[in-house]
């Protein structure tokens, strides 16, 4: 919540998710090697819903079956449901892109590593070239495109009109 707060104070109208692949890896730490697979199965019936409805329907559906064993996981989705369900609102296109932040978190680690190295910084403008040049380094190492991305964009270009997104494309 604290993350949704700060996010939301700067950024409005930003809609904050939670990353499905840490509440999956979260809800499996919890469960037997004899029923890991199952569980992961169940689990996925429920973020691969085609809505927030289903979605619901197929946590219902989860808990039924395995709260006897772990009633623990589904407490852990129903706690985080409003931070779970936002992707829902997105064609399916976008939610294969957007339901892990595993990309940002490893842009996020290189930062963080660049500027705790550096230490202090004179002014706002050499955190901004520093950041830039972390950002162009990292860039260089993204060799793999991402999978079905060009739908994703697509999809955001139908959803936001005039969508922006020549930084994607090109170098910064």
């Amino acid at each position: 919540k604290g993350f949704r707060d700060a996010i939301n104070s700067v950024f409005p109208n930003t809609i904050v998710q939670l990353c499905i692949v840490h509440m999956v890896r979260n809800s499996l730490k919890y469960v037997s090697y004899k029923n890991l697979k199952e569980v992961a199965a169940d689990l996925k019936q429920i973020y691969t819903a085609s809505n927030e409805n289903m979605a619901n329907l197929a946590l219902e559906e989860f808990a039924k079956k395995w709260d006897s064993k772990y009633p623990v996981i589904s407490d852990i989705w129903r706690r985080n449901w409003s931070g779970i369900v936002p992707f829902f609102a997105f064609p399916k296109e976008i939610r294969k892109v957007i339901y892990t932040t595993n990309t940002i978190e490893s842009v996020n680690r290189q930062i963080r590593k660049i500027i705790k190295n550096k230490g202090v910084f004179p002014d706002d403008k050499s955190i901004t070239k520093i950041v830039y040049l972390a950002l162009k380094n990292a860039a260089k190492k993204w060799t793999m495109p991402i999978k079905e991305w060009s739908l994703a964009l697509n999809q955001f270009e139908i959803l936001c009109g005039d969508f922006k997104y020549e930084l994607l494309e090109n170098d910064f």
